[in-house]
């Protein structure tokens, strides 16, 4: 599969929002200030998947001629990423 820039600058903001939480603890910053910052990390990793496993299942779909195997299966591998990943 092929991440697109997109997926990748969805990461780099999860990654800066990270780093500002460890400074955050780093300078004792209220607890409720670090859980809501991590709840939206939290929140952006979610929705990160659902944007690579819907990618995933729209290439499985169109690989079905392809790679001879039944869309039923390849629907269900997407799936189970999808549940894997919570």
């Amino acid at each position: 599969m092929e991440y697109n820039n997109q997926m990748k600058n969805r990461v780099k903001r999860m990654e800066g929002q990270l780093r500002g939480i460890l400074r955050m603890m780093e300078e004792n910053k209220d607890c409720k200030e670090v859980v809501t910052q991590l709840s939206a990390v939290r929140s952006a990793v979610d929705r990160t998947v659902g944007v690579i496993v819907s990618s995933n299942l729209v290439e499985c779909v169109q690989a079905v001629e392809a790679s001879g195997k039944e869309e039923e299966e390849l629907i269900k591998e997407a799936v189970n990423l999808l549940v894997k990943s919570r």
